[in-house]
């Protein structure tokens, strides 16, 4: 009952718009799939494979054009919004904060340096990690995909997705599947 009750209150929020993001004191958006946690990716891995989720890390800045561009006009988007919400356990990391992160590694830094660590030049990125983290990778190794920038809706549609069904493990490359996506949608139209 407690799932169903889950289901109804994410559909309700998802049809009312009340899910749309907000700004923070930081200046970075905050979204109701965002998770608040340590910042120690190893225990948000761990909580996320205990809820059947996959990581996601999203770095942001202050005043990114880009950002708000993604939060306004693709993460809204029903079955975008519906992947962040149910499958993913996504992680807000400040490009510019002082927040302490422990990475896969068990190095701790604080956000700043540890978005320097990774080699990061753009906000926002989407760091997507397997189920399975190797003992000893930092998560710039870790990450099954790095998605720098922003994108339209169908591209992070289908990344969410092909991230999802472990596509990055197979013979059919992202912008193969992405293309093959396309296809799909404009010949059932």
């Amino acid at each position: 009952m407690k799932h169903v009750l889950i289901a109804m209150g994410t559909a309700l929020a998802l049809a009312s718009g009340a899910a749309a993001a907000t700004l923070g004191d930081d200046g970075l958006h905050k979204a109701p799939w965002m998770r608040d946690t340590f910042k120690d990716l190893r225990e948000d891995q761990a909580e996320a494979q205990a809820e059947d989720r996959r990581l996601l890390v999203i770095v942001e800045q202050r005043g990114c054009i880009y950002c708000t561009k993604m939060h306004n006009e693709v993460f809204p988007q029903p079955e975008i919004e519906s992947l962040l919400m149910d499958k993913y356990f996504v992680v807000q990391i400040n490009m510019f904060g002082d927040v302490e992160v422990t990475d896969f590694d068990g190095e701790t830094l604080p956000e700043k340096d540890m978005v320097r660590k990774w080699g990061l030049m753009f906000t926002p990125t989407m760091m997507m990690f397997p189920t399975e983290v190797p003992e000893g990778l930092s998560a710039a190794r870790a990450a099954a995909v790095t998605m720098p920038g922003a994108f339209g809706k169908s591209t992070t549609f289908d990344l969410l997705t092909w991230v999802l069904d472990e596509g990055y493990t197979g013979d059919e490359p992202f912008q193969k599947y992405h293309a093959r996506m396309i296809e799909e949608r404009q010949s059932s139209k």
